[in-house]
C-alpha cells in the first residue's frame, strides 16, 4: 500500500471512529446513476499530477500612500513601514492530497493561496514550484481558481453559465454534445438540477442563492478536470449538509491525482477529518504543517491541548489567536511566540528535508508536456462562443426599456420642436443637435463597458480561457445592434418630422454620418473605460473630452483663437457637423433673406460659412475612419494589463 493510501485509509478510519462522517464514496455510491453520470465528467484522472513546493514564501506591502504625507518620508522611513503578509511560509502538497489552510482573519491565508495560484505579484519573495518549474502560461491553463467573491453573469442561467464555460475550456478535442453533457454532469453533481434554468441574479436582479452561486462558481473550475485546483472559502456561506457535499466531491476529485489547496475559515469536525494535510497560520506565520490526522497529537506534545472535546478547527483557530483554552491568563502574544518557535523546532527542519529530498527532475518528468495546451479552442471558436454569450447576457440591458424609451421620447420632442422647420438658422441648430446627441449617448453607453467587465475579464484571462483580441472583437461586434439600430430609430423618427429633404440620398447621407459618429465616439468611450477602468472618473473625464469636442464644433463659436484651435482637428462633433451639412446641402443653393434681393447663397450663412460646403468632405470622412480604428486599438491596448499575471 502506498504512502497515499495508508493515509487515507488513516483519515477514514479516524472519522469513522469519531462517528462523524461516512467516506465520499459511500455517498456517492448510493445514487449509482449519480456516479455513473459524473465520473467521465469530473471525477476521471487528472491530466498530469502536480506536485506542488514552496519555501520560504514572504509577501510584503507597501502602507497606504494616502496617509500621511508619505512623499516626505525617507527611503529607510518608507522600508520600516512595509508590511509583512506572509513571514516564511514552507509545505508542499502531492498529487491526491487535500491541503486546508486555516487561521483567523487576517492570518494571510488568501494572499498565500494568491500567490501559490500564480495571481500575485508585488514584494513576493520565496520560491513555488509546479513539478520542480516556475508557474508557466501552460500551468495557469491547467490549474482551476476559485475566488470567495463569486464572479458571474447575471443574466445567464446556471446551465447557460456552466455550458459557455465548458465551450470556452474543454479541448478541442470533445465535440459540443460532449462538453454540454459534462456541464450536465457537474450540474447534477452539484446538486444545481433544480435550479438549473433559473437566472444566476445579482444586487438588483433575483436569481439563484448565495449558496447554489458559490456552487456554480466552483463547477465552472471542476469542468476542466484541473490538476491543481485551489479554493478561496469554498464552502463560505453554504449550510452544513451543502458544505459537506463540496467538500467530499473535492475529496473525490484528489482521488483522480489531483492536488488541492483551499483555505477554509471554521470546517465542521466532518469536514476536518477529510484534509490530507492542514496548515495553520497566525498573522503570516506558520503554527503546523503536516497531516490533519497528527495535529492534535502535535500540539499535545508542545504543551497544548483542549480542556474539554471539541472541534479540532475551533480549537486551531482558537491557538492561532493566542487562547489557549485552560485556566491559565497566558499572554496571547506570547502564546503566539511560543507556537510560532516551536514549529520553527520540531517541524520547519523536517519539512525543509522533504522539499530538498524530493528530486524535482522525477517530478517535472511525469506526465506528457504535451498534454498542456496553450489555448484549450482556436480563435474563432473564442469569438464566436463570446459573442453569443455576451448577446444573451446583455440583450436585456442593450435593449432595455429605459434606453429605448430615452431615445423615442428624444426623438418625438425633436421633432415637434424642429416641426416641418423652413427657416435655415433652425435647421443647422437641429443638425447640430443630432450631432451633439449621438456624440454623448455612445460614449456614455461605452464608458461602462469594461468597468463592468474588469472582474471577469481578469478572472477568465488568469485562467488562460481566450485570447484578449477575440474577447475584444466579440464585445465590440455585440453591441453594434443597440449602437445602430437605437440612432437609425432616432433618426427615422426626427428626420421626417423636422421636413429635411425628403429625398433617399440626403436622407441616407445623413444616417451615414450619425452611425458613423455613433462608432467613433463608441470608440472614444471604450478607451476612456478601458484606461480608467473606474466609471465615476471616467465619466467625468468624458464629459469634460466630449464638451471640449462640442465647444470647438464649429456652431458656438466662430472665431476660435488660434492657441486654441488645434482642438477642431481632433473634434468628433465637427467632422459629423461637416457631413449632416454636407447631407442637406449643396453649394449655389439659396435660402429667403434680408438682403436686398430676398435671397442669399446657402454657403455665406454665418453658421455654414465658417465650416464651409463642398470642401474636406473625403477629409472628414477619413479623420472619423482613422478615429475609429485609432480609439478602438487605444481601448485595446488599455486592456492589455487587465489579468496579467506574473
Amino acid at each position: 500500500m502506498s504512502a497515499t493510501d495508508q493515509q487515507e485509509a488513516t483519515l477514514m478510519e479516524t472519522a469513522t471512529e469519531m462517528g462523524d462522517i461516512e467516506a465520499p464514496t459511500t455517498q456517492l455510491q448510493a445514487n449509482p446513476q449519480l456516479e455513473s453520470d459524473t465520473s467521465a465528467a469530473i471525477f476521471k484522472k487528472a491530466n498530469r499530477p502536480v506536485t506542488l513546493k514552496f519555501e520560504n514564501v514572504v509577501y510584503k506591502v507597501k502602507p497606504d500612500q494616502k496617509q500621511g504625507l508619505s512623499f516626505l518620508k525617507t527611503k529607510k522611513q518608507k522600508s520600516e513601514a512595509e508590511k509583512i503578509i506572509l513571514k516564511g511560509v514552507t509545505g508542499i502538497v502531492f498529487p491526491g492530497e487535500v491541503l486546508a489552510m486555516l487561521g483567523p482573519s487576517g492570518s494571510g491565508k488568501t494572499t498565500l493561496l494568491t500567490a501559490l495560484g500564480g495571481r500575485l505579484g508585488g514584494h513576493l519573495a520565496g520560491t513555488i514550484t509546479y513539478n520542480g518549474k516556475p508557474f508557466s502560461n501552460a500551468m495557469k491553463r491547467n490549474t482551476g481558481f476559485v475566488t470567495q467573491d463569486d464572479i458571474l453573469y447575471p443574466h445567464l442561467t446556471v446551465t447557460e453559465t456552466l455550458v459557455f464555460t465548458a465551450l470556452l475550456r474543454l479541448p478541442r478535442t470533445l465535440t459540443k454534445q460532449e462538453k454540454i453533457e459534462q456541464a450536465d454532469a457537474v450540474i447534477t453533481q452539484l446538486g444545481l438540477t433544480k435550479c438549473k434554468n433559473s437566472i444566476i441574479g445579482g444586487v438588483f436582479l433575483r436569481g439563484i442563492s448565495g449558496g447554489e452561486r458559490k456552487r456554480v462558481s466552483i463547477g465552472q473550475e471542476m469542468l476542466i478536470n484541473p490538476s491543481l485546483l485551489f479554493l478561496d472559502e469554498p464552502t463560505s456561506g453554504l449550510d452544513s449538509t451543502t458544505a459537506q457535499r463540496i467538500v467530499s466531491t473535492l475529496w473525490e476529485l484528489s482521488k483522480g491525482g489531483r492536488t488541492i489547496v483551499m483555505t477554509i475559515h471554521q470546517p465542521s469536525s466532518r469536514l476536518f477529518y477529510l484534509f490530507h494535510k492542514v496548515l495553520l497560520l497566525c498573522e503570516g506565520n506558520p503554527l503546523y504543517f503536516g497531516k490533519g490526522s497528527d495535529v492534535m497529537s502535535y500540539f499535545s506534545t508542545v504543551g497544548f491541548s483542549p480542556s474539554v472535546a471539541m472541534n479540532p478547527s475551533d480549537f486551531l483557530l482558537d491557538l492561532a489567536n493566542g487562547i489557549t483554552g485552560d485556566d491559565s491568563q497566558a499572554d496571547q502574544a506570547t502564546v503566539k511566540e511560543t507556537l510560532v518557535s516551536a514549529f520553527k523546532t520540531n517541524l520547519l527542519e523536517n519539512l525543509k528535508m522533504e522539499l530538498h529530498e524530493l528530486n524535482d527532475e522525477d517530478v517535472s518528468s511525469a506526465g506528457d508536456q504535451k498534454q498542456f495546451k496553450r489555448w484549450a479552442i482556436p480563435w474563432w471558436e473564442q469569438f464566436s462562443v463570446l459573442l453569443k454569450r455576451g448577446l444573451k447576457q446583455r440583450k436585456y440591458e442593450s435593449f432595455s426599456g429605459l434606453k429605448v424609451g430615452q431615445v423615442l421620447v428624444v426623438a418625438f420632442l425633436t421633432g415637434a420642436l424642429w416641426w416641418k422647420s423652413t427657416d435655415l438658422q433652425d435647421q443647422v441648430g437641429l443638425l447640430f443637435f443630432i450631432s451633439s446627441f449621438w456624440g454623448f449617448f455612445p460614449l456614455f453607453q461605452a464608458i461602462f463597458t469594461f468597468p463592468e467587465d474588469k472582474m471577469m475579464l481578469g478572472k477568465e484571462r488568469s485562467s488562460g480561457m481566450y485570447k484578449l483580441s477575440s474577447f475584444f472583437l466579440a464585445r465590440t461586434v455585440g453591441d453594434l445592434p443597440m449602437e445602430l439600430v437605437l440612432p437609425t430609430v432616432f433618426v427615422i423618427i426626427s428626420y421626417w418630422m423636422a421636413g429635411l429633404k425628403p429625398t433617399a440620398g440626403n436622407f441616407f447621407s445623413a444616417l451615414s454620418a450619425i452611425l458613423l459618429c455613433v462608432l467613433v465616439c463608441q470608440g472614444l468611450g471604450l478607451a476612456i473605460g478601458a484606461f480608467i477602468m473606474d466609471q465615476k472618473s471616467a465619466t467625468t473625464l468624458g464629459s469634460v473630452i466630449m464638451l471640449a469636442f462640442l465647444l470647438a464644433g464649429g456652431f458656438y463659436v466662430r472665431h476660435v483663437p488660434s492657441f486654441i484651435s488645434w482642438i477642431k482637428y481632433i473634434s468628433i462633433g465637427q467632422y459629423t457637423y461637416k457631413l449632416l451639412l454636407e447631407s442637406q446641402y449643396k453649394p449655389g443653393e439659396t435660402y429667403p433673406c434680408t438682403s436686398g434681393s430676398g435671397v442669399c447663397l446657402v454657403e455665406d450663412h454665418p453658421a455654414i460659412k465658417k465650416i464651409g460646403l463642398g470642401q474636406h468632405v473625403i477629409f472628414s470622412v477619413v479623420a472619423l475612419l482613422l478615429m475609429l480604428i485609432g480609439y478602438r486599438l487605444l481601448a485595446y491596448v488599455a486592456l492589455m494589463r487587465v489579468g496579467r499575471t506574473k
